[in-house]
């Protein structure tokens, strides 16, 4: 998830270009039409999100998202309408709150908001704390609430508060975000803190495994990934991330040496939709339209009527370059093509990557059009039933059994 880190700054430094691009993106989205075959598969087969980033986004602004929004990528309807029968909520803490303190609270707040949507919706919304939940409630007609913590400082260096988020709810963690912390270095981070995961992480990982709760390696930099999976005696979830391939230098992404691990490892990568994971032109579009904004406050005062004409002039001739639904495809289709499709699911980060969601995956009414793509490009009905959720269930099913005989 890049939050205001990544998403939101290329709104705040380039005001006005996302507007005009999002218009022409609209535009565009009339070349995606999801057939009514397309449209039955993603109602029949299951589907789970592995993050979306509802519970800090109505906790910055409150939303009711049991019924429709103006704001925001995911509400009831909507998702309903997109086929999506079990996202995972994420418990997201900012990397601030490793120094600030203050997570746990933070982290349980998050949780009693999405128990208190579920209270308040009972006919649309159960919490689903296993792989049985989540098939139940389907058959019921209810749509899972399932919880994922992205960042584990609020575990502050103690099992008893891993052992205290299961209760809690929490089935997988992300070991680290934006910066390094107690138990992992971050991607983000040039700072090698532990050369990897700290003495601390690697028991957090084996009791992770003991306890059940499944170990995330989005976001952690790849020698934590590589002790991380080396570590784990079951599979790893990368919950919302994408191919390096595609975003040459990007860590946060994973490398194709990472993906073969991941398979040995019997774990999946679920995909991000965010732009900037997914394209390498939008992966650096920040950092570009930063320097030759910067470049023309230095040259004619910050302040100055010639700097805001010209740096008007650059946001309207550089609009940003969202990703498409084929460039989520292509990333789909190389992960098919190195490691196997049981390793492919979906992550899409939705309500976390600001204005950047590619055309044709704006929210979460969007996902028949994915499973329309993935017809396209031939992949049976099988292959696409195991990328829209079943592969993450064999991961978590193994994860619970393991916990279970130990």
């Amino acid at each position: 998830m890049l939050k205001s880190l990544l998403a939101a700054s290329v709104l705040v430094a380039v005001t006005g270009c996302a507007t005009a691009s999002q218009s022409s993106s609209n535009e565009q989205e009339t070349q995606y039409q999801a057939s009514e075959k397309a449209i039955d598969l993603a109602h029949e087969y299951l589907l789970i999100d592995t993050h979306i980033d509802v519970p800090y986004r109505i906790r910055d602004k409150w939303d009711d998202v049991s019924v429709a929004t103006e704001d925001g990528d995911f509400d009831y309807p909507r998702a309903v309408e997109g086929g999506l029968d079990a996202p995972f909520m994420s418990i997201y803490i900012p990397a601030s709150y490793e120094e600030s303190g203050g997570s746990i609270q933070l982290a349980h707040e998050l949780i009693d908001g999405m128990e208190a949507l579920v209270a308040r919706a009972p006919d649309k919304f159960a919490m689903a704390y296993s792989t049985e939940d989540i098939r139940e409630n389907k058959e019921k007609g209810l749509m899972s609430i399932a919880l994922g913590m992205e960042n584990g400082t609020p575990i502050e260096g103690e099992l008893d508060n891993l052992h205290m988020f299961y209760e809690r709810g929490i089935r997988y963690i992300t070991l680290a975000h934006s910066l390094s912390n107690h138990i992992s270095d971050s991607s983000y981070d040039i700072r090698r803190k532990w050369n990897g995961l700290s003495p601390f992480g690697k028991k957090l990982v084996k009791e992770m495994n003991k306890v059940g709760v499944m170990v995330d390696v989005s976001h952690i930099s790849d020698e934590a990934f590589y002790q991380a999976v080396e570590i784990s005696d079951v599979p790893v979830i990368a919950s919302h991330s994408s191919l390096r391939k595609y975003t040459p230098g990007f860590e946060r992404n994973m490398s194709d040496d990472m993906l073969k691990a991941l398979a040995e490892n019997e774990g999946v990568i679920q995909i991000n939709f965010g732009s900037s994971f997914l394209a390498k032109q939008a992966n650096r579009y920040r950092d570009m339209m930063k320097k030759r904004i910067n470049a023309v406050k230095e040259q004619f005062g910050e302040d100055s009527e010639e700097a805001k004409r010209r740096i008007a002039e650059i946001e309207a001739n550089n609009p940003y370059p969202y990703a498409t639904l084929e460039t989520v495809l292509d990333h789909i289709d190389h992960v098919k093509e190195l490691i196997g499709v049981e390793h492919i699911g979906i992550g899409s980060d939705y309500d976390g990557v600001g204005d950047s969601l590619p055309v044709g995956l704006k929210d979460v009414s969007d996902y028949p059009n994915l499973v329309q793509g993935l017809l396209d490009r031939g992949y049976s009905e099988k292959e696409i039933q195991m990328i829209l959720g079943e592969n993450l269930m064999r991961v978590w099913k193994s994860v619970e059994d393991y916990a279970e005989a130990h």
